[in-house]
């Protein structure tokens, strides 16, 4: 009867204790801004323009149709992101600190005009209001479009190992590599001004290390242990993002679509980027000569 009674009692109290614990019970890290990447720095700190450009995104869509790589069975999952025009935005605001793009909402639009719809309707109907007529939407001087166009799996392999007496490890790692395209179309004759590809490579790596030994004549004791980084894909196609719309500022003030606040640091930019970002030249074949 006793023990009856004591389980009774811890039951109640564990339903009590965890009534009580709520939310994240894990000792999980906090909730952070996104991290930068290798080109972060360098699209924030673009000089400012003389005027800013008006600017529209529809979509940025996903045009690989590549699933996530799997040897053991087939993924659905997609291998690349699936909200490059969130990034794209994101990274246009984000331009020589908010200054180079104003962007204007069209991803959403049916929701920005159902809302302003909602609001004249009510002003009609109550009398209208202090506030007056609302302002028209604003309008883009260029289209911003393009997409993720290519993510090749498996791009480059390779790895070490070696193992003596039972005791050793290896090493492996993977390569990927996503590749985006954007151009700037203009509105007014639909010419496309600028065009521009860039790519990133995402590496995946794996260490490990085991050991065996017999511990009795028919009995194996065997060790392993191992750890694992995948570069976070999502990261990949901003850097990539981000140094399309840094090319895409560069040509623009190279061809006289947009000047810089101070025009004497555009020609020095312009020619920093070629050296930096100089296109890689493909290799002459024996008796093939290059054009």
């Amino acid at each position: 009867m006793g023990f009856l009674k004591a389980a009774a009692a811890l039951t109640a109290a564990s339903v009590l204790v965890a009534g009580c614990q709520t939310g994240q019970q894990l000792a999980t890290p906090p909730a952070k801004l996104e991290s930068m990447t290798r080109t972060t720095k360098r699209i924030e700190d673009v000089p400012p323009p003389a005027q800013a450009v008006d600017v529209a995104v529809y979509d940025f869509p996903d045009l690989t149709g590549q699933a996530k790589p799997n040897e053991s069975f087939a993924e659905y999952s997609r291998a690349v992101t699936q909200g490059g025009a969130n990034i794209l935005v994101d990274v246009l605001k984000s331009a020589g600190q908010g200054r180079w793009f104003r962007v204007v909402e069209r991803s959403g639009l049916k929701n920005l005009v159902q809302e302003r719809t909602l609001i004249e309707n009510t002003q009609r109907a109550y009398g209208g209001s202090a506030g007056g007529a609302l302002p028209p939407v604003r309008f883009a001087g260029l289209i911003l479009e393009g997409g993720i166009v290519g993510y090749d799996s498996n791009e480059r392999t390779g790895g070490a190992g070696a193992k003596y007496l039972g005791i050793g490890g290896d090493v492996s790692y993977r390569s990927d590599l996503v590749t985006v395209a954007l151009r700037a179309v203009s509105v007014q004759n639909g010419e496309i001004l600028v065009s521009t590809t860039t790519s990133k490579q995402i590496y995946s790596f794996m260490a490990r290390g085991g050991a065996y030994k017999f511990a009795a004549p028919a009995e194996l004791l065997e060790i392993e242990l191992g750890t694992s980084y995948n570069d976070p894909g999502h990261l990949a196609v901003r850097e990539a993002i981000e140094l399309a719309v840094y090319s895409l500022i560069m040509e623009g003030v190279k061809k006289g679509l947009w000047k810089l606040e101070d025009p004497a640091r555009g020609m020095a930019l312009v020619s920093e980027f070629g050296k930096t970002y100089q296109r890689a030249l493909p290799r002459s074949q024996p008796g093939k000569p290059q054009s």
